[in-house]
């Protein structure tokens, strides 16, 4: 992969996304904790269970070295790691991507760090590489997600029906969202209005994959 299409660390007042490295588990693990984010069937986290930490970032990292996703590990302000979040469904030939795999320690959401991470995210995915798309999903479950998802801006694509399984094994019907480059400007002046604004209305957290 060449460097442009390396995961890269992205800094904010409230938020920096840094490449997911092995070395993250414990705090990976702990941030899992703050909620029990993993009794959310349809979200992508590391259990309670020993080593699924690590199995969940040695998955994302088997992606990345595949060319096909970006992981990122997520900080708050003060430097904790509270999250996780990748680009993943990478086609560079067009280019075009997903952001998903997101996630926040109870304790970071519903703050302006879920803002300021979607404007890092895709200013980087729009202005950086280029792309021509960037796509949001989430299950027919999380009406939260599908939301939030609309109050960035994105548009509602459809729904792929019966496309996959949550973690207990039930169907799931995956709402398709997504931003196109020419609506990339008026989608990021939203978002720092929203930033700027004197008391900051957070976008709600987008738990989803």
């Amino acid at each position: 992969m060449s460097a442009a299409w390396s995961t890269p660390t992205l800094t904010g007042r409230h938020v920096r996304l840094a490449p997911l490295c092995e070395h993250h588990a414990d705090a990976l693990r702990a941030a899992a904790a703050d909620g029990a984010l993993w009794t959310l069937r349809f979200t992508s986290v590391p259990g309670p269970d020993p080593d699924e930490a690590e199995a969940y970032i040695a998955a994302a990292l088997a992606q990345r070295d595949a060319g096909h996703a970006l992981p990122f590990a997520v900080f708050d302000g003060a430097g904790d790691l509270v999250g996780s979040t990748r680009f993943y469904d990478i086609d560079r030939g067009v280019p075009r991507l997903k952001i998903g795999y997101t996630w926040y320690a109870a304790r970071a959401q519903r703050t302006a760090l879920n803002t300021e991470a979607k404007l890092l995210l895709l200013g980087h995915a729009f202005d950086a590489l280029g792309c021509a798309s960037a796509t949001f999903e989430t299950s027919h479950e999380n009406l939260r997600s599908q939301a939030a998802i609309l109050r960035l801006g994105a548009r509602r694509d459809g729904i792929l029906r019966a496309h996959m399984r949550h973690r207990d094994g039930t169907l799931r019907d995956t709402h398709v969202f997504s931003i196109l480059r020419e609506e990339w400007p008026a989608v990021a002046a939203g978002l720092r209005a929203k930033l700027e604004a004197p008391a900051h209305v957070p976008t709600p957290v987008q738990l989803h994959d």
